[in-house]
């Protein structure tokens, strides 16, 4: 036993040696559930990454300017790696989302890091929970989504697709240099509600450890705004990392597509002949504004809708005379 404890007293001797040597400060190391943990800081880019590449770790090529500017601001670094075996024995067969607790002056989040070795843009959506209201970002305009939109029925079935072309188009038309509001509510209250408004229990897990259960009529009220952001980014459009602020705007916001239902009655009256005017005209506005957001063609959307018979509308002026006269 004696010589089993020297001999782990070496190594760890050596594995200290090999981290003063190239600059790495290793604050803490951890297992938790299936992931090894740990958190370190660093004197210089090239020593991290050697430091990286020794202990297992994959490092694209061109990760160490942005390593460096990191190091420059005295950033620790949170290192996590799969442990097969914890994961085995604990039953999993998909990997646990990793929750970290820290306090900084900076509201900010990097993303320049996961642009290094990323095959085209990614997708990242900001979940912000405060007390005082939505949030925004300070270094990039922060848009909101196109709301209260009436569009064709059909999309009920098509939503996906729609919205993913949909974003696509507006990300466009913002350069790529735009972050998105795509939902900001106040969990105080509901009316109306996408869902049901997050439990105290949900909120607390999610780390608004300000929030208390109630008592009394007021039980229901949560001192929670939730804000959703939704960006995609490369290294071209989004040279910084994101920064936000928490403003004191509650107001409440959400993309809202709206699909009115045709009345398919077959009376002839002069009412419902006026009614299959106005909505086959009414059809091709939303079809108009279908095409307008997502770049579709307006040809194949009409394809797709049941457009109204709206009977003879040629203007009564028009029929005074042949067209052939």
């Amino acid at each position: 036993m004696v010589a089993l404890g020297t001999a782990r007293d070496q190594v760890a001797n050596m594995q200290e040696e090999r981290e003063s040597a190239l600059g790495i400060s290793v604050e803490a190391r951890y297992t938790v559930g299936e992931y090894d943990i740990v958190i370190l800081s660093a004197k210089q880019s090239d020593g991290l990454e050697t430091w990286l590449r020794e202990n297992g770790y994959r490092i694209p090529k061109g990760a160490s300017g942005v390593l460096d500017s990191y190091i420059k601001q005295g950033t620790r670094f949170f290192v996590a790696r799969v442990n097969l075996d914890e994961q085995s024995a604990l039953g999993f067969t998909y990997l646990r989302p990793l929750q970290i607790a820290f306090e900084s002056p900076k509201f900010m989040l990097p993303i320049r890091l996961g642009t290094v070795n990323a095959d085209g843009p990614q997708e990242l959506f900001v979940y912000t929970l405060t007390r005082t209201g939505r949030v925004e970002t300070t270094n990039y305009r922060t848009v909101k989504l196109p709301t209260d939109v009436e569009l064709p029925e059909f999309i009920e079935d098509d939503f996906s697709n729609f919205y993913r072309d949909m974003f696509a188009k507006q990300v466009k038309k913002e350069n790529e240099r735009a972050v998105f509001l795509e939902y900001a509510w106040d969990m105080g209250w509901c009316d109306p509600c996408a869902a049901d408004p997050l439990s105290v229990a949900e909120l607390r897990e999610l780390g608004a450890f300000w929030v208390q259960e109630r008592s009394g009529p007021k039980s229901a009220a949560r001192d929670v705004f939730v804000t959703r952001l939704h960006v995609r980014y490369d290294a071209q459009h989004f040279p910084e990392d994101l920064a936000f602020q928490e403003t004191g705007d509650r107001t409440n916001f959400q993309g809202r597509y709206v699909l009115r239902r045709a009345w398919t009655g077959d009376a002839d009256c002069s009412g419902a002949r006026k009614y299959r005017k106005e909505l086959r005209e009414r059809q091709i506005r939303e079809a108009e504004k279908l095409a307008s957001l997502t770049g579709w063609k307006l040809d194949d959307i009409l394809a797709r809708i049941d457009l109204a018979d709206a009977g003879d509308i040629t203007p009564w002026w028009k029929k005074i005379w042949d067209e052939d006269r």
